[in-house]
This record gives C-alpha cells, sequence and structure tokens, in this order.
C-alpha cells in the first residue's frame, strides 16, 4: 500500500511537492493552511493558490520534547527536530525542517514519512550550487 497524505488538503500537488494556500481578491492576503475566508478583510472572495516551493528560513528551533497528543512518538522512541518558520514571499509557514539550518538559509519543500503509512511535508535545506572556477 502507498502512503496518503496526513491531509491532503495541505497540497496543491506532490510532484513535485507545492502546498496548498488562499489569497484574497479584495486585500490581497496569503494564507496557509487555505480559508475559505479571508482572515485580513474577513471577505469570502478568496482563492486557492500553489505556495512557492522554495523559501528562507525566517526563524527556527529545536524541538527537545514530544509534543503533546495525537503527537506518536516511532517505536525506536521521541528524537528531537527543527521546527520553524519559513518566509514563502507572501506567507510564513510554520514547519517542520529537515537538517541543520540557519536563519536565512534557502530551503525547499519536501514530503516526510509521519508513519509507514502516511506522510506530511517539511522543508530542507537547498544544497549549495557549485561555481565554476
Amino acid at each position: 500500500m502507498d502512503a496518503i497524505a496526513i491531509d491532503e488538503t495541505l497540497f496543491a500537488q506532490l510532484d513535485p511537492p507545492l502546498l496548498s494556500g488562499s489569497g484574497c481578491a479584495e486585500c490581497g492576503v496569503v494564507v496557509f493552511p487555505a480559508a475559505d475566508r479571508c482572515p485580513g478583510c474577513a471577505g469570502a472572495n478568496v482563492v486557492r493558490q500553489a505556495l512557492p516551493g522554495r523559501g528562507t528560513v525566517w526563524t527556527w528551533t529545536r524541538q527537545s520534547f514530544a509534543p503533546k497528543p495525537p503527537f506518536e512518538a516511532p517505536a525506536s522512541g521521541f528524537e528531537p527536530f527543527v521546527v520553524g518558520y519559513v518566509d514563502l514571499g507572501a506567507v510564513l509557514v510554520e514547519s517542520r525542517i529537515v537538517g541543520e539550518v540557519v536563519i536565512g538559509d534557502q530551503v525547499e519543500l519536501c514530503l516526510l514519512a509521519v508513519s509507514d503509512a502516511e506522510f506530511s511535508f517539511a522543508f530542507e535545506k537547498v544544497a549549495s550550487e557549485r561555481v565554476a572556477s
């Protein structure tokens, strides 16, 4: 059996993965996750849109203790992880971040297995591009 998204409404597409947000046609506010009404002006003229797949680490912290339920630690036990905000231009997205990062690093969206049957999303550092000499 293939893994399924823990919440398929979070994604605009899976290959390559892009998150689904919404943008207000009245005031321009963009939010994630997508909403039926604008939190900026309370307008209902919102449109679902794919968010950029790359962004910049705005801030981060290391989660050193297990979150409250419904979080379930794997059989191997809880392992600390990085969580932060990623600036996608029009919106900040709170997310797990894979690997070590510093504020200002470029990151890209990836799929993150949360069990054998389900996945969610995270961001991971963009590999440095080599400059030819």
